[in-house]
């Protein structure tokens, strides 16, 4: 690929939902110790904690300093929520270069008409809404930037179907029609695709796979090749279905 965003070893500023565990957890780790500024954000500010106390940081500056990387809690689903991290963002000039929109859930194992409103509607609104609410509150400003490559997380199950698991399939069917579509839209500069991360040791993995998912890859194992792979994106890809 054709690196366009002053090279893949340059510095960049990602933005990634969902950052607290499995793969957007082991994407900001991999990221950060290759120099990149990190904003993220999740629901758990426990686990916020957690992250932001292995972050590393080549910034010299005193302990009681900024840090150089933005982690706080936010929620997807909330579009109020995410047009306040957009305000923070410009305010303390962290426009991302490049978004991976992670966050997501699944339903557990069942049948259709056995899946709960709450429960499916849990699916579709952090899947496909909180996507939108990054795109609707993040694209105005890369574009005012013109530059920017944004990540939509698909799945194998965004391109095939399975019993089961109904409202994500749905959910990431929806984001690859989503990705296809917003892709027309964008102008020069700008790109978006949609990205399967392939198969996970993730916890939503073992909702789903049972003990069997402990034979594929780790989350830690995953991002050093997920991290080149993004890094590496150029706005010839806009409106792809690409996997890792």
């Amino acid at each position: 690929m054709t690196v366009v965003l002053k090279g893949a070893g340059a510095p960049r500023t990602v933005l990634i939902t969902g950052v607290s565990r499995g793969l957007g957890r082991a994407l900001a780790l991999e990221l950060a110790k290759r120099g990149h500024t990190i904003i993220g954000f999740a629901r758990s500010q426990e686990k916020i904690d957690a992250l932001l106390a292995e972050l590393p940081s080549d910034d010299p500056a005193p302990s009681s300093s900024p840090s150089k990387h933005l982690i706080i809690q936010a929620d997807v689903r909330s579009d109020s929520s995410i047009k306040e991290l957009a305000r923070l963002v410009v305010e303390t000039r962290r426009v991302p270069d490049i978004i991976v929109n992670n966050a997501g859930t699944i339903n557990k194992n069942n049948k259709i008409w056995d899946v709960s409103a709450e429960e499916f509607d849990m699916v579709i609104d952090t899947n496909i809404k909180g996507v939108a609410n990054i795109l609707r509150n993040f694209l105005p400003l890369m574009i005012e930037k013109k530059r920017g490559i944004i990540v939509n997380t698909s799945s194998g199950w965004g391109r095939s179907a399975a019993a089961e698991v109904a409202p994500y399939c749905a959910s990431k069917w929806a984001i690859e029609g989503l990705t296809r579509s917003v892709a027309k839209e964008l102008p020069p500069g700008v790109a978006v695709v949609a990205l399967s991360p392939g198969v996970v040791n993730t916890e939503m993995l073992a909702s789903c796979f049972g003990s069997s998912s402990a034979l594929y890859q780790t989350p830690e194992s995953w991002a050093p090749k997920a991290a080149t792979f993004i890094l590496n994106l150029t706005v010839e890809d806009n409106g792809a279905s690409l996997t890792v």
